[in-house]
């Protein structure tokens, strides 16, 4: 049997296979046309169509890893289906792979520059990049709180000095950034020479006196949930009830909210504030909570 016949054999084979998975897709069978488009591809691994459904209902299931591999398979023919490409793109992002979302809407936005879905997604990624806070600055993070819980009896000071602030309980560098100079300096014997040994500790750590005072009184505090009258059948329903979008049931998800309810006990700025979550899903949840009558939590201002 020559290889053409081998070939022609494998061709007509992936075809039927395709054709029953898209019957079995369009019965709502997803399980069945999964094993019908993975027959597919062991017979014609090239069927880009049948990668294509396989890829999209993987991702349907949240089995992103599938969906990115064949996805990928697909983009690497020419000419690129632009739909692979936007599907790729969120997938990237939902993985915390910015620079990679951000080449595929760069791909699609040089095809077509006014591609409505390519250029929200591309606001989204952009942001997110530029908000990103990376295991370097958490271990930076780390380091710096290790330096605060350093107990003042390591360093270089006086004696009075030293006994001042153990009779003050301040033992830690950390103790005296929450600790302003006129506290010091209305302790019994605490005099500006032991205040300026203290800030010059703290000045060759980057640090100053009441430091971390006046971040807590700068903070904003958020105002507690306000009680409304909405009814108790509306805020028990399941969030999958919402007429949403993969990637947005797949944010909800990751942020553990199942209910009505724990989604409109969440603002808007914490929502964003999330990874993954961008604008054009928050719209849509928006919109989707208005056909109640209700909406997200709003802060006092």
């Amino acid at each position: 049997m020559s290889d053409n016949t081998v070939l022609s054999i494998n061709e007509r084979a992936a075809a039927e296979f395709f054709k029953r998975g898209n019957e079995a897709e369009g019965q709502g069978l997803h399980e069945r046309a999964v094993d019908f488009y993975e027959r597919t591809l062991n017979e014609n691994p090239d069927h880009e169509q049948a990668c294509f459904r396989l890829a999209v209902l993987y991702d349907r299931q949240a089995d992103d890893a599938k969906a990115i591999e064949l996805y990928e398979r697909i983009c690497t023919s020419s000419p690129v289906p632009i739909n692979a490409l936007m599907n790729l793109a969120i997938l990237y992002e939902d993985n915390n792979h910015y620079e990679e979302a951000y080449r595929c809407l760069d791909a699609v936005l040089r095809s077509d520059p006014n591609h409505p879905r390519a250029r929200l997604y591309m606001k989204d990624v952009e942001s997110a990049r530029s908000m990103y806070f990376d295991e370097d600055s958490d271990r930076r993070g780390d380091r710096r709180n290790a330096v605060l819980d350093v107990p003042l009896s390591d360093y270089e000071l006086s004696v009075r000095s030293r006994n001042c602030l153990k009779k003050m309980n301040l033992r830690t560098l950390g103790d005296l950034l929450r600790t302003t100079e006129q506290e010091l300096l209305g302790y019994k014997n605490f005099g500006e020479t032991s205040l300026s040994e203290v800030k010059a500790l703290l000045a060759s750590k980057g640090l100053r006196l009441g430091q971390a005072a006046e971040a807590k009184e700068g903070g904003s505090e958020q105002s507690a949930p306000e009680v409304d009258d909405t009814p108790p059948e509306i805020l028990g329903k399941n969030v999958a009830d919402l007429e949403l979008s993969v990637r947005s049931r797949k944010a909800l998800q990751r942020l553990n909210i199942n209910t009505i309810a724990e989604l409109t006990s969440r603002t808007e700025d914490e929502l964003l504030g999330c990874k993954n979550f961008g604008q054009t899903s928050l719209n849509e949840i928006k919109q989707q909570l208005s056909t109640l009558g209700i909406g997200l939590r709003k802060l006092e201002e």
